[in-house]
């Protein structure tokens, strides 16, 4: 049976991984270097420092991160200095004791996962830093997770327990990363370890930039000549109207896939559409798993409003989710709140939130939905707020 497949498209398919961070990132010279700038007390003066990286989904803020934690340790070591990291997914450990544990867990694998306080916790971990002499980086990926359930207490305890000094040296530095507003979640003491000049933005990619990203990723991935420059041209054109390099990449792992399941030994733009309807799916669903309450019940009244129409007003959109509210007994959020779920939802991707234009009388935001239709939007979220009880 082997011998009747034929020669993969692929040369190394883990490039293609969520996991994998290349040598150099396209397109995110100026975050690397703002970050550069940022921590090099950490490494000069023995300082600690403290960062927010914001931006929408699949912007580059977790690759940048590992990328620059990564050089940071190696630039340190060249330097006689001792700089470790650890990056804690937030989605998965979103209490305050499953993050310290797992930062705990960086030094002790086999630490027991119960019985240990908090403050029990950062004593064992000042003591392993102290014996290593090391200055540990703190990456709290998908923060406004942890925030939102657990509180900015565990910002507090961080910030503080990473300004303690051994030998002069500070212990610890966090860099935080989040798609939302994260100084909205964060107290006055927390919010003033994390000066907003300390905010490194990731935009949306643009189509060129996408291209290039498809093109970098496609080299170390597949076999020379395996893709077209027209199945390349396509992944950055559908992937474009989001800016989400995490789409893009998908797409081109999928495509593979299918060109390898065709045995072509290539990959054309016929490819890219296929794969493009498999990752649409999947992409859209990631983005709604991690929906609190009240942005389900925006998303219930956007899809409710929108059915038939390509854009709808703010207004017509906040009175479908008054009503969405009622139906589900909840209080709606007054019209400020209710304009951050908007924005919230737009930086997701899951609507386009834009100034009106011609056509429509007066300035007003309208919104569309980009990758779902309204019906079955309208399905998803009933079900998921069924489910919630």
């Amino acid at each position: 049976m082997w011998d009747t497949i034929g020669k993969s498209v692929f040369k190394d398919q883990r490039t293609l991984s969520f996991d994998y961070v290349p040598q150099r990132l396209v397109h995110r010279e100026a975050q690397m270097k703002k970050l550069v700038m940022l921590y090099r007390p950490v490494v000069e003066s023995n300082l600690s420092q403290n960062a927010v990286l914001t931006g929408s989904v699949g912007t580059g803020k977790t690759a940048t991160a590992k990328r620059f934690c990564a050089d940071l340790k190696d630039f340190a070591e060249k330097q006689q200095k001792a700089v470790d990291w650890v990056l804690v997914n937030c989605r998965q450990r979103n209490s305050e004791s499953s993050a310290v544990l797992h930062v705990v867990n960086h030094f002790q694998p086999n630490f027991p996962d119960r019985g240990f306080s908090i403050t029990e916790m950062l004593r064992i971990l000042r003591k392993d830093l102290e014996k290593r002499k090391v200055h540990l980086v703190i990456v709290l990926d998908e923060a406004d997770m942890l925030l939102k359930k657990a509180g900015p207490d565990i910002i507090y305890k961080l910030t503080r327990f990473g300004e303690e000094k051994v030998d002069g040296r500070d212990l610890v530095s966090l860099m935080l990363i989040s798609q939302k507003n994260i100084f909205e979640l964060l107290d006055a003491s927390s919010t003033s370890t994390f000066k907003r000049t300390n905010v490194v933005e990731f935009g949306k990619y643009s189509s060129d930039e996408l291209r290039d990203i498809v093109k970098t990723r496609a080299e170390l991935a597949f076999h020379d000549g395996a893709i077209d420059d027209d199945a390349i041209n396509l992944i950055a054109e559908v992937s474009s109207e989001w800016g989400d390099a995490r789409f893009a990449i998908e797409i081109l792992e999928k495509a593979g896939m299918l060109a390898d399941e065709e045995s072509t030994g290539r990959i054309s733009v016929e490819h890219v559409r296929g794969a493009k309807a498999e990752a649409y799916s999947s992409i859209t669903e990631s983005k709604l798993a991690g929906l609190d309450r009240h942005q389900k019940l925006s998303l219930l009244g956007i899809a409710r409003a929108s059915r038939g129409k390509a854009y709808v007003t703010t207004g017509e959109t906040e009175s479908a989710y008054k009503v969405a509210c009622e139906e589900y007994s909840e209080k709606p959020r007054a019209h400020t709140a209710f304009w951050g779920l908007l924005k919230d939802l737009d930086m997701l991707g899951v609507v386009s939130a834009k100034k009106s234009g011609p056509g429509i009388s007066g300035k007003t935001t309208v919104i569309t939905l980009l990758d779902i239709p309204a019906k079955v939007l309208e399905q998803r979220m009933r079900q998921m707020l069924k489910n919630e009880h």
